[in-house]
């Protein structure tokens, strides 16, 4: 009951602030939560490529889109545990590890270890969960991600970095590669992340012509699809 309380006044602070779905399409979900993402999949074609930032220990919706849709798939995550688990999992053909994380420069970034041992999400941002110090993981902007795979444009972009959205978002627009459809996780949770800060990203997604297609249950996914595309 609690929970589905703050959902519900979570999605109504959404729609008080003008944050609702721009268009409506027919979509498909896959994943198992938390980590479950919705797709548009008239505009994924086998071959589609598709960039996977922050995996974690879930690649349920990874693994999904690639036998479902046959795409070529490059998940990116530079932490420790979350390394240390995909070293156990049987990728298919198409699964493309890179051990590095996405943020505005090239170079080291400081993330906040989880007391948790269980837990792999290490966060550049202070989260609500309890950290214990702090460890050095890679990270490189887009742009030159995308310059040394030799892509010009992506398909699909998901991005659930625990907070550096914020950084990688405003990084990502003023470059020139092409994007698609863009899923993210929104960390307006986070106490170091404004709830206007999420809202004025959300605003220049859509100044960039990216339309909001889905926004999951529990109000921090978010679909967006670009308006050329359609």
């Amino acid at each position: 009951m609690f929970k589905t309380m703050k959902k519900y006044l979570r999605h109504l602070r959404l729609r008080q602030n003008g944050i609702i779905v721009d268009c409506d399409l027919p979509t498909v979900t896959y994943g198992r939560p938390p980590a479950m993402w919705t797709v548009y999949p008239h505009l994924i074609q086998p071959g589609s490529l598709v960039y996977s930032f922050g995996i974690g220990n879930n690649i349920t919706w990874d693994l999904a889109m690639i036998e479902r849709h046959r795409v070529e798939l490059h998940a990116f995550d530079p932490t420790p545990r979350s390394l240390k688990w995909i070293e156990t999992q049987s990728l298919p053909e198409g699964f493309h590890l890179h051990p590095v994380g996405l943020s505005n420069n090239d170079g080291q970034m400081s993330f906040f270890v989880p007391t948790n041992d269980r837990k792999v999400n290490f966060s550049s941002y202070e989260s609500i969960s309890p950290t214990s110090g702090t460890v050095q993981c890679p990270v490189k902007r887009f742009e030159t991600i995308v310059s040394e795979l030799g892509h010009t444009s992506i398909d699909v972009l998901k991005m659930d970095i625990e907070g550096a959205e914020m950084v990688a978002l405003p990084d990502i627009l003023s470059g020139e590669t092409e994007v698609g459809h863009l899923l993210i996780e929104f960390h307006y949770l986070y106490p170091s992340i404004s709830f206007e800060r999420f809202a004025e990203a959300v605003t220049n997604l859509r100044n960039a012509g990216f339309l909001i297609f889905h926004i999951s249950e529990r109000g921090y996914e978010f679909s967006f699809v670009h308006e050329s595309r359609l």
